[in-house]
C-alpha cells in the first residue's frame, strides 16, 4: 500500500474512532441515512417524509409523500428511480427541476473536505446516496 493511501486510511479510521467515541458518550447510535434526510430533504419533504416541509409554499410543485413510494409502486420501493432522482445525472442540463442535484453537491462536499488527500469520489457519493435511500425505505408506510 502506498504512503498516501495508508495516510488516507489512517485518517479515515481516526475520524471514525473519534466519531464513534462521541456517539458512545451520548449513548446514541449514528444514523447516517437519517442525518442525510434531515439535512438535505426535510425542508421540502418534512421530517416525517410526507411532503409537508417548511418550504413547500415556495415550491412550484408540492414534493411527493416519500412514505407512499412503495405503495404507489406495487409494494416495491423504486430504488433505481430514487437513486437517479437524488443523483440528478439523468436530468436535462437546462430543464426545469425543483429538487437540487444532490450528486453534484456531494461531489463538491467531498472535494472540499478531502482536498489533496486521495479518496474514492464515486464511492463517497454512492455511500451517502445509498444511506439516504435506506432511510427512505424505513419511512415507507406499512
Amino acid at each position: 500500500m502506498n504512503k498516501n493511501r495508508c495516510n488516507a486510511l489512517l485518517l479515515a479510521v481516526l475520524g471514525c474512532a473519534l466519531h464513534m467515541g462521541s456517539q458512545a458518550q451520548t449513548g446514541t447510535r449514528p444514523d447516517p441515512g437519517k442525518r442525510e434526510f434531515e439535512t438535505r430533504c426535510a425542508s421540502c419533504h418534512g421530517v416525517s417524509g410526507k411532503g409537508n416541509g417548511p418550504v413547500t409554499d415556495l415550491l412550484r410543485r408540492s414534493p411527493p409523500d416519500l412514505t407512499q413510494l412503495a405503495r404507489g409502486n406495487g409494494g416495491i420501493l423504486p430504488m433505481e428511480r430514487l437513486y437517479q432522482s437524488v443523483m440528478g445525472d439523468t436530468v436535462a442540463a437546462h430543464g426545469s427541476r425543483d429538487m437540487p442535484v444532490w450528486g453534484m453537491v456531494y461531489r463538491t462536499d467531498a472535494a472540499s473536505y478531502y482536498g489533496d488527500v486521495p479518496y474514492d469520489a464515486d464511492g463517497y457519493v454512492r455511500t451517502r446516496v445509498l444511506s439516504l435511500l435506506e432511510y427512505i425505505a424505513r419511512l415507507q408506510a406499512r
